[in-house]
């Protein structure tokens, strides 16, 4: 009787110890862990890079190529006991079990030629506005993604300092984003198959207002375009052509980087003893400089900061309540990702055991 027992007990810890795995379970939690980790750490290096590069320092592109979630569960059960008359009996039950995470995370730096030319070569004009035809709004997409259009010319940031954008500019741009918020004129970009032609086709509603019809006829007017044209040549350079024809000269993401570089903060010693390029605070004579974004600076790290990273014995920050500045942010990652990382060295092979 006792023997069955025990047989029977035995039988139903060993089951119990070995029938659920503890695979299915994690997905969720590691999808979203990972996911939180990587994020978070991809908006630190960004803006980083975006720091160094206003100290002259090279910035430096790390991806996390591969990671894998390796675990292992193992339990162990034994029962025994001896039996002898009257009551001399002794049973014992054990039970031992170990746990054991091991990730695998492996780090691919950002190299070679293709990515490098991806860097520095000027957005194509067609993504730019297909940003804008997608929602985006055009504002900040152009200040952000454009140098000049149509030879008015955007803020420019360089080893001497920062230049104002031309008025012209900044109230067309004002003008687009009203035009676009109104409804009253759409976008719509049309390529021919080859990709050798872009076309800008502006749709004008029937019930256009009098009021964005004005706005309309202003910004062509600014633009040097045909006032009655529906249609127009979408090229990359400084100067149109002619009155049907949109030359937009866009800028690379490394150059974008370099314009949000000039309007981070930096400790006034740095400025003094010229350790950093000047930048936004550079520009005097009452002229009016439009900051893309702004990155503060603090000894400390600050309690409400959208992302903050230490750099020379100083905290470097975006504020978490300034929606222009994570916009500016986010969209510039965004273009990032698009970026052609190259083809690179192949990835090593790892080699999860089975247990």
């Amino acid at each position: 009787m006792k023997s069955n027992l025990t047989r029977s007990v035995f039988s139903l810890l060993v089951v119990l110890a070995g029938c659920k795995s503890i695979g299915p379970g994690q997905v969720a939690g590691d999808r979203f862990d990972y996911s939180a980790s990587i994020g978070e750490s991809w908006k630190r290096q960004t803006l980083l890079n975006i720091v160094k590069l206003r100290y002259f320092d090279p910035p430096i592109f790390v991806d996390v190529g591969q990671i894998v979630a390796s675990r292992t569960l193992s339990s162990s059960v034994n029962l025994g006991g001896t039996f002898g008359q009257g009551n001399n009996n002794n049973m014992t039950l054990g039970a031992a079990g170990t746990y054991t995470d091991q990730p695998t995370v492996i780090y691919t730096p950002l190299t070679g030629n293709k990515f490098i030319k991806s860097l520095m070569t000027p957005l194509p004009p067609e993504s730019v506005f297909y940003l804008i035809q997608s929602g985006l709004p055009a504002d900040g997409v152009l200040f952000a993604a454009v140098s000049s259009i149509n030879g008015l010319k955007n803020q420019s940031s360089t080893i001497h300092g920062t230049s104002p954008p031309d008025p012209d500019f900044l109230r067309a741009l004002e003008l687009m984003r009203k035009i676009q918020v109104s409804g009253g004129v759409a976008l719509r970009i049309q390529e021919e198959a080859q990709k050798q032609h872009t076309s800008i086709l502006a749709i004008r509603r029937p019930d256009i207002s009098p009021e964005t019809k004005a706005e309309s006829l202003e910004l062509r007017r600014l633009l040097h375009l045909d006032p009655d044209a529906s249609e127009f040549n979408l090229v990359f350079g400084s100067t149109a052509a002619n009155d049907k024809e949109l030359a937009v000269q866009t800028r690379s993401i490394i150059q974008l980087m370099g314009t949000m570089a000039a309007d981070v903060e930096v400790p006034a010693e740095d400025l003094a003893e010229h350790s950093v390029a000047p930048g936004w605070e550079s520009v005097t004579g009452g002229q009016a400089v439009k900051r893309l974004i702004e990155i503060h600076c603090s000894k400390n790290n600050p309690p409400h900061a959208f992302v903050a990273v230490p750099y020379q014995d100083h905290w470097f920050w975006i504020d978490r309540r300034d929606l222009k500045s994570k916009r500016v942010f986010s969209f510039m990652m965004l273009l990032f990702t698009l970026a052609d990382s190259g083809e690179g060295p192949p990835l090593p092979l790892v080699t999860i055991p089975a247990h």
